[in-house]
């Protein structure tokens, strides 16, 4: 398993804390994040789900935020299978705290590994 992540600042963290056994690499010239970049807008922080999200991770989840870096770059999920199988499930992040279906993503890794 794979992270790609557009700013070190915290990469070593979430390796640590929530990606343990995977590798994360830094994309400094954001090439994984596709030709059009998503970017959320500075007003979309104030929406009452990106406020919930943030509250579930930093206050029920324990996940940091330094507040420092460049916060606005939307990310997504990939699950790539091996050889020509291409790309399984591709999910592109909405707005913060936006995640995947885990059980979608499940079932893909299952598909993977038969």
């Amino acid at each position: 398993m794979y992270a790609i992540v557009h700013e070190r600042k915290g990469a070593a963290l979430f390796q640590r804390k929530f990606f343990a056994g995977g590798a994360v690499f830094y994309d400094k010239d954001k090439c994984f994040y596709g030709q059009k970049q998503r970017w959320f807008s500075v007003l979309g922080l104030l929406k009452f789900s990106v406020l919930k999200s943030y509250y579930n991770a930093a206050w029920k989840e324990g996940v940091p935020n330094n507040m420092e870096g460049e916060g606005r770059l939307l990310g997504g999920l990939f699950v790539i299978g091996p050889k020509n199988r291409g790309v399984i499930v591709e999910y592109q992040e909405k707005e913060f705290g936006d995640v995947a279906d885990l059980d979608v993503i499940k079932d893909a890794v299952k598909v993977i590994q038969k």
